[in-house]
């Protein structure tokens, strides 16, 4: 029977929030119908960044001021989604809101946070609404990431051949889809854009690198990437899970000291390729039979990253608008489809991705 269900999605880029109006025929996802996305307030976006970032003195207030902020965005581009798909929320099963995640910390306390009030999601979009789907996997030992990877297995998984779907966002990470009655296997290979997005920032005043021309006008500084990949996190055994909080400009400055005396673009070229260096060698180490590669995420339009990826990788590279879902999409679809997951009393995500003792059904629903 047809089903609609909305994903709401911003990521560790924290570039936008994201939202997809996705078609179900029971457990299958048949059709992505419309997207809409809404541009973080400037200073949200910063105050956010801020909080991810460090460890900042924060009052109550503005804590509460940053989660409704984040409720306020998601809902405007819910609502705007609908206006422009010309479909009644009465229409919509429910939404699923992964909401801003600005703490992960699955080793040590065992819990992740993701602002985003879905109460005031639900009551000012009339929508049932999915939420905090983070935390009882967290709860029952694992990770609480990657949680698209069970999306992955469904949308991208083949009998044919084994696959590697690569999702490349502030952070990256890769599930691994193999062919036969192997466990699905997924975790964050460590930085995607996050890094190459900060310092863009920096030095060109501009949220990203477009197209990846400031990277692709700089050399490669092997002293720096091998200082970079030196960080123990590259080299733990999945299941594993990392986030802003690990990787970002005072990280790298703390792993090469003597970074201001680089040529920017040198330092940008190389965060490139550390990005497309730590997820080719992941494949290569825990996916090294992989017959066809498929990128999705923001990482995608980054024509210098694709090239560095396709050198590097092990097997044929595409991305995942070759396969019928935009690659932008992926991660909001992906949510809407855990809503889908949740509300049918199903489990969401995959213990052998997580950790967790066992498979579970992810989130809370918050009722219009």
């Amino acid at each position: 029977m047809r089903a609609l269900f909305i994903g709401i999605m911003s990521g560790t880029s924290m570039d936008g929030v994201d939202a997809a109006l996705c078609e179900f025929d029971g457990l299958i996802f048949r059709k992505l119908l419309a997207t809409h996305t809404l541009q973080y307030e400037a200073a949200l976006r910063e105050r956010l960044l801020h909080l991810q970032r460090r460890d900042p003195a924060l009052t109550l207030r503005e804590f509460i001021e940053l989660d409704q902020g984040v409720a306020k965005a998601f809902t405007a581009a819910a609502n705007q989604l609908l206006a422009n798909a010309g479909i009644e929320a009465t229409q919509v099963t429910a939404i699923g809101s992964h909401g801003q995640t600005v703490f992960h910390d699955p080793l040590v306390l065992g819990t992740s946070l993701q602002l985003g009030n879905p109460s005031l999601i639900s009551a000012q979009t009339g929508i049932d609404t999915v939420a905090d789907f983070r935390r009882k996997d967290m709860a029952l030992g694992g990770h609480g990431a990657p949680l698209v990877p069970a999306f992955h297995e469904a949308i991208f998984g083949s009998r044919n051949e084994m696959r590697c779907a690569v999702n490349i966002g502030g952070i990256a990470n890769i599930t691994v889809l193999p062919c036969d009655e192997s466990p699905v296997r997924g975790f964050d290979t460590g930085p995607g854009n996050g890094l190459m997005d900060e310092w863009a920032m920096r030095h060109l005043s501009k949220p990203f690198d477009n197209n990846g021309d400031f990277a692709a006008s700089g050399t490669l500084r092997q002293d720096l990437l091998d200082a970079l990949l030196a960080d123990p996190y590259f080299a733990q055994t999945p299941p594993k899970s990392t986030g802003r909080g690990d990787f970002h400009l005072d990280w790298l400055e703390q792993r090469y000291p003597t970074l201001s005396q680089l040529p920017p673009a040198d330092v940008q070229r190389t965060l490139c390729e550390l990005t497309a260096r730590s997820i080719a060698d992941a494949i290569g180490t825990h996916a090294s039979t992989t017959k066809r590669i498929i990128i999705c995420g923001g990482g995608s339009q980054n024509g210098f990253l694709m090239q560095r990826l396709v050198a590097l990788g092990s097997a044929p590279v595409s991305i995942s608008d070759d396969l019928g879902l935009a690659s932008g999409w992926v991660e909001a679809a992906a949510f809407a489809w855990l809503a889908m997951r949740t509300i049918k009393n199903l489990p969401g995500s995959l213990s052998a991705v997580t950790g967790a003792s066992r498979s579970s059904i992810l989130g809370g629903i918050f009722r219009a």
